[in-house]
């Protein structure tokens, strides 16, 4: 079994998450005790987030490619950015270690076309939805039409993120309204809606709606999961 290396803390309720579901699908598959073998370095979200609306983007890879290098020195096989936001900077820390980047957009699109969706709305932070770096990645190398929410919805999905979800809050009012948003996308034409915050799966899941939904936590551990069971 190879070493699974997550960068975490972005925020630490999702990052829990993803422990989670790495050591339950590690259990499925080989039963017993196992568990996965982990190598984790988990950062201070309040710092990331700052720079983030400062748009200090090189100033967060730079923090993330020191958690990265410790990451690969704890003796992980590849990497995992335990978020979407933060693959904005994916190619500057891929740039400065030595073992492969699970890339989260490429590990949901590949699940997308083995489900033949070509048309799919995207749910996450304004960065996420709004910028190229996610969505542009998954049309140019994937052929994945992408919707976003209108500016109105953007915001509110946006701000409910950061103002609950990274907090652990749940409200059913935030709930509501992230259901309305899903289902407008699907009346634009979506196939389906990408969770594309490793929050929202916190908030909402299949059980709340019949609209297809794409949790990225999930899908990002289970690649991490084959990853690490196969030769």
């Amino acid at each position: 079994m190879k070493t699974i290396g997550l960068l975490g803390g972005m925020s630490w309720e999702s990052t829990l998450s993803y422990y989670r579901e790495i050591n339950l699908g590690i259990k499925a598959e080989l039963g017993g005790l196992h568990s996965a073998k982990i190598a984790m370095v988990s950062v201070d979200f309040a710092e990331i987030e700052a720079l983030q609306h400062l748009g200090d983007w090189p100033k967060t890879a730079d923090i993330l490619t020191i958690g990265a290098k410790n990451v690969q020195a704890a003796g992980a096989d590849f990497l995992l950015i335990c978020t979407n936001t933060m693959h904005k900077v994916a190619e500057q820390i891929q740039a400065q270690i030595d073992i492969p980047l699970l890339h989260i957009a490429d590990a949901t699109a590949r699940q997308l076309q083995a489900d033949n969706i070509t048309k799919v709305g995207l749910l996450g932070t304004a960065f996420t939805m709004e910028q190229d770096f996610y969505k542009g990645r998954l049309s140019e190398q994937f052929a994945i039409e992408v919707l976003v929410p209108n500016a109105q919805q953007r915001q509110s999905v946006h701000d409910i993120i950061y103002s609950q979800l990274c907090l652990g809050e749940i409200n059913q009012t935030s709930r509501q309204i992230y259901l309305d948003i899903v289902e407008d996308l699907f009346q634009q034409g979506a196939q389906a809606v990408i969770l594309g915050c490793t929050e929202i799966a916190l908030l909402i899941n299949q059980s709340h709606t019949a609209v297809p939904l794409y949790d990225t936590t999930k899908i990002h551990a289970s690649a991490a999961i084959s990853a690490a069971l196969t030769d």
